[in-house]
């Protein structure tokens, strides 16, 4: 195959018009061509008046050698190897079945490839089934009954599951491609494989991991839901086996902790049980709420309702005078605010948008980075402790039922409580209480956040927005602890057996890297030993 790079089309040319470029970047005809696939397709609007899509193809031919050859060009060259090499089986003896803790990202695909290749795995996942998940999860928004084994946090997907599905990724590893292709397999639109920003959406993530646990159980996994895992069995430094519900024991010697980072009474277990647990750096702030026709606008200028584009995304960055980044993340384009609580008396923010990303709104997490000299103690768990104290404060000042402290923008920048909401209709559920978020926030977040509002302004037109609306908190962007591992073999660097991963273990910062981590993992594991046979 030859990949041809640089394939510049206008945003109103028929794509249909790519075969032509190919033959012109290859000089070659019509007949030599045999197939083409769009390996990548990004979209540069640099100059105003002009948006072009650029893609990056792979081509097969006739004669390939002699064309590479011929062209001397950067954009021309052999593609690379993308498929996805097995490693070799080892040789010690698996005297039970691999045991993976957690049905996120990370655990999913850990347990794809542990079934895949024939090691019968078998997935406890404290939450429900997706769909009796998405059940507890719509009771929770419109009466503020919360179930706390099975919400936004916890359940089939993981955390994944109620959100905008992104699959970008800064970590280059050939595996993420098996990411995608394994979630296409399992019903995700194809053209997440050659976006540059793709995402599936939540609509369509419910069935792609129902279809990934079905596959997994044809392989010969086992998955059990509603199944806590409440202790860990260890002796001589060694995990010998599970407890489940209070009620059972499962015994292996091989366990993939893939938790999720909401998991903290899990976390409260390995710190008793001597798990070495470090205090790790986070974020925490409000989401914001803009019109999605205003950030299309800014982004797209006179192109903002073109039906190529959709609903235009951004990222934005500031480094505070004081040192303090204040940043967006897991922007929502045409999405929704939606209550990520997974305990009592706690409220957590996060965002969500469909595939179609046709909502009103488009919301971003607007965060601080937050470091452990920030906690005040030494304790593996004490960020944890942290998030905590302002997820109470947060339910507090809402009103105690789930409803989130909300302030407009301008009010906020002018240390005023809102009163009353205006062009911007906030989109949480169960509903909202308009007050200060200086009350439910750290001193330094607001004073970053202010800081960050005004400047990132001036990269993003109306991002600012007097009318626009800040609703708090968020708190679980990312993990505040790593459970150390040996990072040659992933085993916990003082529980053999144990091997945690994803962005709970602190190892992960989105769905693909989660689940890059648990294949891993799960290489290690099969790089060592023999499958059972059962």
């Amino acid at each position: 195959m030859i990949r041809i790079s640089n394939i510049k089309m206008d945003i109103d040319e028929d794509i249909k018009n790519i075969k032509k470029k190919i033959l012109k970047k290859l000089r070659i005809r019509e007949e030599e061509l045999i197939e083409y696939t769009i390996f990548k397709e990004s979209i540069d609007a640099r100059k105003r008046g002009k948006i072009n899509f650029i893609y990056t193809v792979d081509v097969k031919v006739k004669k390939e050698n002699s064309i590479l050859k011929k062209i001397k060009s950067n954009d021309v060259r052999l593609s690379p190897e993308l498929k996805y090499k097995d490693v070799k089986m080892g040789n010690e003896e698996l005297k039970e079945r691999p045991v993976i803790i957690g049905m996120g990202p990370a655990g999913l695909f850990a347990a794809l490839i542990l079934a895949q290749r024939g090691y019968n795995p078998i997935v406890l996942e404290r939450g429900m089934d997706v769909d009796k998940r998405t059940e507890d999860v719509n009771l929770f928004w419109n009466t503020g009954k919360i179930n706390e084994d099975s919400n936004v946090q916890f359940g089939e997907g993981g955390a994944g599951t109620f959100s905008d599905g992104k699959l970008t990724t800064r970590i280059k590893d050939l595996r993420c491609r098996k990411v995608l292709e394994e979630l296409v397999t399992s019903g995700a639109p194809d053209e997440i494989l050659y976006s540059h920003k793709p995402h599936v959406g939540t609509d369509i993530l419910k069935e792609v991991v129902k279809n990934m646990r079905q596959r997994i159980i044809e392989l010969g996994g086992e998955v059990r839901f509603n199944s806590k895992v409440t202790d860990i069995i260890v002796e001589d430094k060694s995990i010998v086996g599970v407890k489940v519900n209070d009620e059972y024991i499962i015994d292996t010697s091989i366990s993939i902790l893939a938790i999720g980072h909401s998991a903290r009474d899990t976390y409260e277990v390995l710190n008793n049980k001597n798990v070495k647990i470090i205090q790790k750096p986070f974020a925490i702030g409000a989401r914001i709420e803009h019109p999605q026709l205003m950030i299309n606008k800014s982004q797209y200028k006179e192109f903002y309702d073109h039906p190529r584009l959709g609903a235009a995304d951004y990222r934005l960055i500031y480094h505070t005078e004081k040192g303090r980044t204040t940043y967006t993340f897991c922007m929502c384009p045409g999405g929704s605010v939606i209550a990520s609580s997974s305990s009592k008396g706690e409220l957590v923010t996060n965002g969500m948008s469909e595939h179609s990303r046709n909502k009103e709104n488009a919301n971003s997490a607007l965060l601080v980075n937050v470091a452990p000299e920030d906690f005040g103690s030494d304790h593996p768990l004490e960020g944890v402790y942290f998030q905590q104290k302002y997820e109470r404060l947060a339910f507090e000042l809402g009103g105690k039922n789930y409803k989130a402290p909300v302030q407009l923008v301008g009010d906020f920048l002018n240390d005023r409580e809102s009163t009353e909401i205006k062009s911007v209709e906030p989109s949480y559920k169960p509903g909202y209480t308009l007050t200060d978020l200086r009350k439910c926030l750290p001193d330094f977040v607001v004073e970053a956040m202010k800081e960050g509002l005004q400047n990132l302004d001036k990269k993003l037109d109306g991002f600012a927005l007097n009318d626009a609306v800040l609703t708090g908190v968020e708190t679980r962007s990312s993990s505040p602890i790593r459970i150390v591992r040996d990072e040659q073999n992933f085993e916990s660097v003082n529980v053999c057996g144990l091997y945690p991963v994803g962005e709970g273990a602190g190892y992960a910062g989105g769905i693909v890297s989660a689940a890059v981590d648990g294949i891993k993992a799960a290489e290690s594991i099969i790089s060592k030993y023999q499958k059972k046979l059962i």
